[in-house]
């Protein structure tokens, strides 16, 4: 009891919109500040923060310029990914450094006795403004590999993250755009057995699942959520639902996921 666990937060599906314009209603800005502020009073010990795709809604860089200044402050490093509302060309231009040298954002670090592998699941070839579905071409695949391998020599066990799930949720249009090479990155991760568990956004809910064994993790946005409409034929419906983020705890042996609503109440801690 009372052992040091190493801690990381994740937002996913900021959806930051331009001034002055909502989503069913909601600032996604002021609500991804809300839950930023929240978490940082509550986890300033937390080592990084992972933003985990849609940082925008419509990839547009007044978008990502409205985001930029809500991170300058904070004491915590962060490391971005991009999704199916993303233009990566955009993004690196307000946050160059998450630019890998293969020209993705994607990038490799160490939690405590964990190696957190965050990928770019971002598809765009220029034909259409904006994909919605995930793909891993075949340079972030081999990506993934030597990083898998690293880390396997260095005797850290992994937890992988990208924005787009390789498997189905029940929500059947979100999971018509979910990663379309899904088999691809599940054959590595079960060859891995240091792989410990996939964490994702894109559906906006909270969802626990098993992908061939491999457990997996799916995250609230932290702005507006999709019903709870099972079976549902389209991923526009939106709902005005408590805000999330994740809280990744790095245990020996173990990889804890939580994952914390705000803007329910006060949040003051009181004893009965």
């Amino acid at each position: 009891m009372g052992e040091h666990f190493d801690k990381a937060l994740i937002f996913t599906d900021l959806h930051i919109v331009p001034e002055g314009e909502t989503i069913i209603g909601l600032d996604p800005l002021a609500r991804f500040s809300e839950g930023l502020a929240h978490a940082l009073s509550r986890h300033p010990d937390a080592q990084h923060i992972i933003l985990l795709g849609d940082l925008t809604h419509n990839g547009a860089p007044e978008e990502y310029a409205r985001l930029a200044p809500a991170l300058a402050d904070c004491p915590i490093p962060i490391s971005v990914t991009t999704g199916n509302h993303d233009l990566r060309d955009n993004l690196t231009a307000v946050f160059p450094d998450a630019l890998d040298p293969d020209g993705f954002v994607q990038t490799a670090l160490d939690l405590g006795p964990l190696r957190l592998l965050i990928l770019d699941t971002f598809d765009y070839d220029g034909a259409a403004p904006m994909e919605h579905d995930g793909y891993l071409c075949a340079t972030r695949l081999a990506w993934l590999d030597d990083e898998l391998a690293r880390a396997a020599k260095d005797g850290k066990d992994v937890v992988v993250f990208c924005h787009h799930p390789p498997c189905p949720t029940g929500f059947w249009a979100m999971d018509a755009i979910g990663l379309a090479n899904a088999d691809a990155l599940l054959t590595r991760l079960h060859a891995a057995p240091h792989v410990r568990h996939l964490v994702c956004g894109h559906i906006h809910r909270t969802i626990h699942a098993s992908a061939g064994g491999l457990p997996v993790s799916i995250l609230k946005s932290p702005c507006h959520q999709i019903p709870m409409i099972l079976g549902q034929g389209t991923f526009q419906d939106s709902i005005d639902e408590p805000g999330a983020y994740g809280i990744l705890l790095a245990l020996k042996d173990t990889v804890v996921l939580h994952t914390e609503d705000f803007a329910l109440s006060s949040g003051d801690v009181q004893r009965y």
